[in-house]
């Protein structure tokens, strides 16, 4: 359990009314009248359903989703029509990217022993029965004299990538590669991109490799079979999910925009109940409660796809916005894994590790609601990220430290916490409503305070 830092006196009393980003609003908090915004808060809290979220999650999780598979097109569909059910028009977005299909079938057999080996990415398909040659580190000067026609090059680890590793090998004449580590445990690597002069490539475990050594200095000819079958380069077609709401009086709109984002897409084997249904399901509940309370803003929830190959949605999405449109949005709330049991408290990360507009807002609303206020640090690897490099106020909300399950075929339904998923709910939706609700609602009067950065802050982040 992290131990949060909170260094105020009165909290309740107090109101934030300097944001960072964009000329943004200053939400609506009123420090004469603490029930006037306990008030607003409840009109979200009250409609918050974290059932409905739990059983989103539940239907999403039943396979994987992989970037451009046919289980996440299904999943796209799910979210375009659950948003259209809402009442709102949703638009699904398509973006290509060059992506790879993992094997469906890897083998290194020597003699009748499978040695279990590890596929790099982008390695092609391919069956070869043939001599294994030691090829030292793969360095170019490790070919010099070296017969590898019709052979399989046998290397280890180090200096130079994985990639260069198989293209001095291949361009030796190797037909194929095996690779093992120099410490413990097994390799989960990439060749770093396709390559037509690629051959098939696995790694093995640094016992595994030196036994192979001993074979061959012992003068034994060491034949192996390497059997790599399914994987494949390619142009894939992905798609966004994108739904609106407008300002619900035009006569008041501030021309502003909140981004509310998830990612739908899983990794390879995990059902991804965690990561990330449980964000995808909370901006589709966030959409429902949403939908008909009055806004002087702009609400626009967005699921991306290929978020687990790069941040390619959120990237294609940001990148082909208009500069005008663009300068719009105030602020990019984006979920991801937010409901496991397993995994430590809530936090924020911002791209900088900087306070900003999201921050605010959030630690405001959690300090409401809870007593404390959500902590921040530095930290990407999620859809908030190109946000952030745009200049836009951006923090994705996730819980830290990470639960065991993640990335694994473990990350399922019955690992979700349906008293996590309320609890994000209502602070995100909390705080999204404070600057959205129109402004002429309640008193003008606020007191204007910024809580000093130093008097939050999280330890022991993992």
């Amino acid at each position: 359990m992290k131990k949060f830092v909170l260094a105020l006196t009165a909290a309740s009393t107090l109101a934030f009314g300097t944001f960072a980003g964009q000329g943004a609003a200053q939400p609506a908090e009123h420090s004469q009248n603490p029930g006037f915004q306990a008030a607003f808060d409840q009109r979200i809290i009250n409609q918050i359903d974290a059932e409905n979220i739990y059983d989103t999650i539940d239907y999403l999780q039943q396979t994987p989703r992989v970037a451009a598979s046919e289980e996440e097109y299904a999943a796209v569909q799910f979210i375009k029509e659950t948003f259209e059910e809402f009442g709102y028009e949703a638009e699904v977005q398509p973006f290509e990217f060059f992506g790879y299909t993992s094997p469906h079938t890897v083998e290194l057999f020597v003699g009748a022993t499978d040695l279990d080996p590890r596929p790099f990415t982008y390695t092609p398909s391919g069956e070869v029965t043939a001599p294994l040659v030691n090829a030292g580190l793969g360095l170019p000067a490790d070919f010099d004299g070296l017969d590898l026609s019709g052979k399989i090059a046998l290397i280890q680890r180090g200096e130079i990538s994985f990639g260069d590793k198989v293209l001095n090998a291949a361009g030796a004449g190797a037909e194929g590669v095996i690779i093992y580590n120099n410490g413990e445990g097994v390799i989960n690597g990439t060749l770093g991109g396709a390559n037509d002069n690629y051959v098939p490539a696995v790694s093995i475990t640094r016992a595994q490799g030196e036994e192979l050594l001993a074979q061959m200095d012992g003068n034994e000819d060491v034949t192996v079979s390497l059997t790599i079958l399914g994987a494949e380069s390619g142009l894939r077609t992905s798609h966004n999910v994108i739904a609106s709401k407008e300002a619900t009086n035009r006569n008041k709109d501030t021309g502003k925009v909140i981004t509310i984002t998830s990612h739908h897409d899983s990794v390879p084997g995990a059902p991804g109940a965690n990561d990330n249904a449980s964000g995808t399901a909370m901006v589709l509940e966030l959409a429902r409660v949403m939908k008909n309370v009055p806004t002087d803003t702009e609400l626009r929830f967005i699921t991306f796809g290929a978020e687990e190959l790069g941040l390619i949605g959120s990237r294609y999405y940001v990148n082909n916005l208009p500069e005008e449109e663009l300068d719009r949005i105030a602020a990019n709330f984006n979920l991801d894994m937010v409901g496991s049991r397993d995994a430590g408290d809530l936090v924020m990360r911002t791209v900088d590790g900087q306070s900003n507009l999201v921050t605010e807002l959030t630690q405001a609303s959690s300090l409401r609601l809870n007593g404390e206020a959500t902590p921040y640090a530095r930290g990407g690897s999620s859809d908030h990220v190109p946000f952030g490099e745009a200049g836009i106020p951006a923090a994705l909300f996730i819980h830290s430290p990470l639960e065991p399950w993640y990335h694994t075929p473990e990350d399922t339904i019955d690992k979700i916490s349906i008293e996590k998923l309320q609890d994000v709910a209502q602070i995100v939706g909390t705080a999204v409503y404070n600057y959205a609700r129109f402004d002429s609602q309640g008193p003008k009067e606020r007191e204007q305070k910024k809580v000093a950065e130093e008097m939050y802050f999280e330890q022991n982040i993992k």
